[in-house]
């Protein structure tokens, strides 16, 4: 097991490297001139050109490259060129919106989307089975931003008892669990920037400071973008299960359970869920990890600072520090998810032997 996760480590390099390369390239392949997105359409050439010499983007493109990796080895993001702030700042800003919608999207999509089929593969056929599945397209066929806007005209407007947007009330403050616990650090400090990262984890940093109120609304704004994002994730998880469960169920060591009298529960739950979950798992990790870089419309439909939001704002300002740094992470993430599905494998199927 020790061997097959650093093996998996030393062949992550090659692959994030291949995407950092690939973001770096692309990036400056976006039509448009980065000095007329940031300063607008009437900026002199004088201007322009000061302030490409300014940021660096009059370099050869091999020199920015090897300068953006030599940062990135000592741990250094660059600067943002449209905010003028480190983008590591922004990132601990960023990232925990991103993460705490993607998480509660993905815990709702299991919630939901295993039991949903487990139901339907017992049900085969049923009038539960068909209802089940037919929701279950018409969840993989709605549009992100259609549902988020009529989530959002339903419970906010209509019926008035959800937050249509933002991430917590006005006059509400989570204050930083290290503030409350007497804490201090110097903010130059990378260690700064990552305790920041999890205080701007609401619902983490309100658990450590007992904090409720805080704790209540932040959950409240999260109900309808998780809902959203659920949605697609939560169908295909539901297909996925039903559809695996089923092709257990009709093997022969179930057969032979049935006919040694075994109860139907016991049976589905302990003998044949198990070894239906592996393809399930595989999608779950999937998911998980497209909803890391796929929440773009939804913070953007519920006004939620994060990546998704914050990666859109940057592709249209040409702001390459923000798209290779959150690109970069993101990947980091997908890579470690994958990693961690693999390894959860030989749990579920003790048959499984990784090399």
């Amino acid at each position: 097991m020790v061997q097959y996760t650093v093996r998996r480590l030393l062949t992550s390099i090659p692959v994030l490297l291949g995407i950092l390369v690939a973001v770096f390239v692309l990036a400056r392949l976006i039509p448009g001139d980065p000095c007329k997105a940031m300063l607008g359409e009437k900026a002199t050439p004088e201007v322009c050109a000061r302030w490409t010499h300014q940021v660096g983007l009059d370099r050869p493109i091999t020199t920015q490259f090897f300068i953006y990796m030599g940062n990135m080895v000592r741990g250094d993001f660059g600067q943002s060129i449209r905010f003028s702030r480190p983008v590591s700042i922004i990132l601990a800003e960023r990232l925990p919106t991103t993460i705490e919608l993607s998480m509660a999207a993905l815990l709702l999509a299991i919630a939901v989307g295993v039991p949903a089929g487990i139901i339907s593969a017992i049900r085969h056929n049923s009038p539960v089975d068909i209802a089940t599945m037919a929701g279950a397209n018409i969840g993989v066929s709605m549009p992100v931003f259609w549902l988020g806007l009529m989530l959002a005209y339903l419970f906010s407007i209509v019926l008035g008892i959800l937050p249509p947007s933002g991430r917590i009330t006005a006059g509400l403050t989570a204050t930083p669990f290290y503030q409350v616990w007497g804490l201090s650090f110097n903010t130059t400090t990378g260690f700064y920037k990552f305790i920041e990262f999890f205080a701007n984890l609401y619902i983490l940093n309100s658990l450590l400071t007992f904090n409720w109120p805080v704790l209540f609304d932040v959950l409240k704004h999260l109900i309808l973008p998780a809902v959203a994002l659920s949605t697609i994730p939560l169908s295909i998880i539901a297909r996925m299960t039903r559809s695996s469960l089923l092709d257990v169920l009709g093997q022969e060591y179930i057969r032979a359970a049935k006919a040694k009298g075994v109860p139907r529960a016991r049976l589905v739950m302990r003998h044949a869920l198990r070894n239906a979950l592996l393809p399930v798992v595989t999608i779950i990790g999937l998911s998980l990890g497209g909803l890391l870089g796929g929440a773009v419309l939804t913070e953007t439909v519920f006004g939620l600072a994060g990546v998704g939001r914050i990666l859109f704002e940057a592709i249209t300002a040409r702001d390459y520090p923000i798209i290779q740094a959150f690109t970069l992470v993101i990947a980091v993430g997908y890579v470690a998810i994958n990693m961690l599905v693999d390894l959860s494998y030989t749990y579920l199927d003790p048959r499984i032997r990784l090399p």
